[in-house]
């Protein structure tokens, strides 16, 4: 895939998009310290309401981006997004073929047959920092990077129990024995589907940024339904939950630099040299000064979830590796998220210390049976980016959906109206529903989908 070919395919007219002017922000920095750090100035716990922008956001229903495979899907899509981000939405109907196998028996896959053998659907948000382009690419990208994974495993995708040999042969009588050994079912594929649709997705967002002189990254929440069960898929700091009449299940986890500190400290114990010199990889309960000296403080390690104590050494007076905590806590000074796409050009402010080397694009997936569950007519999933997440729990925000559904059960879009609702609870109004005036200065992007129905009749083969 080359930047001319992206620019034609949907850019139409020019070429990528260049960053916007930053918003007004108490403290503007450059894109090597991300705009979206909420710790650089653009926090609610340190902007004022003198650095909001003028313009409101917009509280009108976002039909996803306009992408030729999601046509006459529009209308049972349900998201909102505020004015003047880098979000960026995509979703709609995911249609998956199968290969024909050829003749002879060391035949590779021939053909892709034009029918549709696997219909599901598609939803996606994507956090942006450092500019728009890599969450432009992973919008008009990832859904064709999963499409291919899965009609490259769709015929163990079928089966009663997946083969060992995609081409059906049993090379050894007792293979089917090895693969129930493994506990190996049909949703396993599609896991690794969506793992292997964000790294590929992950290449072609670093190689089309290069050739277009672009940078950035992007966070990525995906939800898909196929063969009745719900796949969330989460690189990031975006949150999914599943919200019924009592229940509320969380359905993705954040990946912060905190949460993935013993990942992160182990691949500086294994590659020092990433480091350069410049930081410990060691956590302390402070940055550590040059009074502290000989003093026995406490630290951990990479091999370590407890605390112990150790003397200090002058190296362990570097910055950290890992600094600050909860959503303040920063990867080597610089970025709020250990997971995401994009960002291969980032480094360090004032140094030549990368940062992808610590980034992974891998996806956690949660899978849901939505047979099992039985859903009902007001059970949603709550998709959101983290400005969201940022000002209401999910506690607050099954409350809010529990309180607006029933009353609203005519309302052909009020599932719509509830994703805006939700965008109005976070902009500080007297008359938000949460009458706490939080505010979030941060993107704020929200998918409500409705769960009932959605495992009938969208697999077929």
């Amino acid at each position: 895939m080359s930047a001319n070919w992206f620019r034609r395919r949907f850019l139409p007219g020019g070429p990528l998009p260049a960053p916007r002017p930053p918003r007004p922000r108490a403290s503007p920095v450059p894109y090597r310290r991300p705009r979206f750090l909420r710790g650089s100035g653009s926090s609610p716990s340190t902007a004022d309401a003198s650095c909001r922008p003028d313009a409101r956001p917009v509280r009108s229903p976002v039909r996803g981006r306009a992408l030729p495979w999601n046509a006459g899907y529009a209308e049972i899509i349900n998201a909102e997004k505020s004015e003047f981000n880098e979000d960026q939405a995509a979703c709609g109907k995911l249609c998956i073929r199968r290969f024909e196998f050829g003749v002879e028996e060391d035949q590779e896959w021939l053909t892709l047959c034009p029918e549709e053998f696997l219909t599901g659907h598609y939803w996606a948000l994507f956090d942006g920092h450092g500019g728009p382009a890599a969450a432009i690419l992973a919008a008009n990208t990832l859904h064709s990077c999963l499409r291919r994974q899965l009609e490259a495993v769709v015929e163990g995708m079928v089966a009663t129990q997946p083969p060992m040999h995609l081409s059906g042969h049993c090379i050894r009588p007792s293979d089917p024995q090895f693969v129930e050994e493994k506990g190996i079912r049909a949703e396993d594929l599609v896991v690794g589907a969506l793992e292997s649709a964000f790294q590929e997705c992950d290449e072609v967002i670093g190689r089309e940024l290069e050739a277009s002189g672009q940078v950035g990254g992007c966070t990525a929440l995906v939800a898909v339904t196929l063969q009745g069960k719900l796949y969330v898929a989460n690189a990031g700091d975006s949150r999914a939950i599943l919200v019924r009449r009592d229940e509320v299940r969380p359905l993705s986890s954040e990946f912060t630099p905190e949460t993935e500190r013993q990942r992160i400290q182990q691949l500086a114990f294994l590659y020092p040299e990433l480091l350069a010199g410049e930081f410990t990889r060691l956590e302390f309960p402070r940055r550590l000064k040059g009074d502290d000296l000989g003093q026995k403080v406490l630290f951990r390690d990479h091999h370590m979830s407890g605390w112990s104590y150790k003397c200090v050494e002058q190296s362990d007076l570097k910055y950290p590796l890992i600094h600050g905590q909860g959503r303040q806590a920063r990867l080597l000074g610089t970025l709020a998220v250990s997971r995401g796409l994009g960002d291969h050009q980032l480094k360090v402010l004032d140094t030549n210390i990368q940062l992808k080397p610590f980034l992974l694009s891998v996806p956690q997936v949660t899978v849901l049976d939505m047979d099992q569950l039985e859903p009902q007519e007001e059970d949603v999933v709550v998709m959101a980016t983290d400005g969201l997440w940022d000002v209401l729990s999910s506690e607050q925000v099954a409350r809010l959906v529990r309180s607006f559904l029933p009353g609203n059960r005519e309302d052909p879009h009020r599932f719509s109206e509830l994703a805006q609702m939700l965008i109005h609870s976070t902009q500080g109004k007297d008359d938000s529903p949460t009458q706490e005036g939080q505010v979030s200065y941060d993107d704020v992007s929200v998918f409500v989908i409705p769960l009932h129905n959605q495992g009938q009749g969208c697999s077929s083969h």
